[in-house]
């Protein structure tokens, strides 16, 4: 899962609330059930010594979520009087909950909010498209792309000019595949999606797919179901876009692991890979870590590690945060500290299925991809601290 849009918790102070909730249905019953939750997560988050602008805003927050809007469920991190950051979830979380923190609690949002990549979905018809990107817990419309209007459909007769004009509709029909093709591909290239569906006619979808990029060719996906006309089969459309999306992000999970298990046993690359919290926080602090891998039944995920107000100001040992620049150190969680720091540093995170180590696992459930491994003199700093 790219990380990115966790940037706006990367620069903040704390301590955080951070806030994992379901919204419910809209009947009198539930409406409430959610103000007996949010008056208890309110008062959970002042035991816990949360100050009372944070607690307000966390209140106002939940007091304006809809049961109505499309993901019910959602995560509020917030700090200094005012939210953060709000994350929908496509997920439900098992139960309520809030924490006051030194750092964002993220470990849950990556589970919840799903790590199935940004998919771009085209509409596609015989003289353009309609873009929308899909992403994490959202989905949001990026405009059309139109190609020539005319000639679009061909004459009954079989004369010479009529086999003229169908060359020429032929001519248009690939003249605007090939528009929205370029079009998807510089739209893909700048929201970031890793994944493209196309829905339409079987003709003018195969047509744009293969003038297509290679490299994005082998992400595309054809859909049977949607398309550009009014009344189209959109929920049809959008479980063959959460399909799509699901499949490549179990196929890039499999590779990833099968990265590191290679990194990790090379014998002339020891430093591809690392596992165990001490030697990924030791990648983190050099902003080496291309990809954190987490397992979520880890045993060392809510290891108590040492954090300045730097994301990179963590350390296994309060003397090496405050050798790093943090003057007063506090404890944080191991996950929410290393998502922080590979966040802030532009990484990405997976979390790894199964329900114990081993298998080729991270030890401790907690490992990583690095950018680069360390040079001769980066180790001997590195043991001499």
């Amino acid at each position: 899962m790219k990380l990115d849009f966790l940037e706006p918790v990367t620069t903040g102070k704390g301590p955080w609330a951070s806030v994992y909730v379901t919204t419910g249905s809209a009947d009198e019953a539930s409406a409430t059930r959610r103000e007996l939750s949010w008056r208890e997560l309110c008062r959970s988050l002042e035991e816990q010594g949360a100050d009372d602008g944070t607690v307000d805003a966390v209140r106002t927050a939940l007091e304006r979520s809809s049961p109505d809007a499309e993901h019910r469920s959602l995560a509020l991190f917030a700090s200094e009087g005012r939210i953060v950051l709000e994350c929908p979830l496509t997920h439900e979380p098992g139960r309520p909950d809030a924490t006051w923190s030194a750092l964002p609690h993220l470990s849950p949002l990556l589970e919840l909010a799903g790590q199935e990549p940004a998919c771009l979905v085209a509409r596609v018809d015989r003289s353009g498209a309609d873009l929308e990107l899909h992403d994490v817990g959202r989905g949001r419309d990026l405009g059309e792309v139109e190609g020539r209007d005319w000639p679009l459909h061909r004459a009954s007769a079989g004369d010479w000019s009529v086999k003229h004009f169908d060359a020429s509709v032929e001519n248009t029909w690939e003249e605007n595949a090939a528009l929205v093709a370029e079009e998807i591909a510089r739209t893909c290239g700048s929201v970031g999606a890793e994944v493209i569906v196309l829905a339409g006619g079987a003709r003018e979808c195969h047509a744009v797919r293969d003038a297509l990029p290679a490299e994005l060719r082998d992400v595309t996906t054809i859909s049977e179901h949607g398309g550009r006309a009014a009344g189209a089969d959109s929920a049809h459309l959008m479980a063959d876009v959460q399909a799509a999306r699901m499949d490549h992000a179990a196929r890039r999970t499999e590779a990833v692991l099968d990265r590191f298990r290679a990194g990790r046993n090379a014998s002339g690359r020891p430093d591809a890979a690392v596992e165990g919290v001490p030697a990924v926080v030791e990648a983190a602090q050099e902003h080496r870590i291309d990809t954190l891998l987490l397992l979520g039944a880890g045993s060392d995920l809510n290891r108590e590690v040492w954090v300045g107000d730097g994301p990179d100001q963590m350390a296994v040992r309060r003397s090496e945060a405050q050798l790093l620049g943090a003057g007063d150190p506090r404890t944080a969680r191991a996950d929410d500290a290393l998502l922080l720091s590979t966040a802030a540093a532009g990484g990405e995170a997976v979390v790894l299925p199964g329900d114990g180590e081993g298998d080729g696992t991270p030890a401790g459930g907690v490992g990583a991809l690095l950018r680069w491994p360390r040079s001769d003199e980066e180790k001997a700093a590195a043991e001499r601290r």
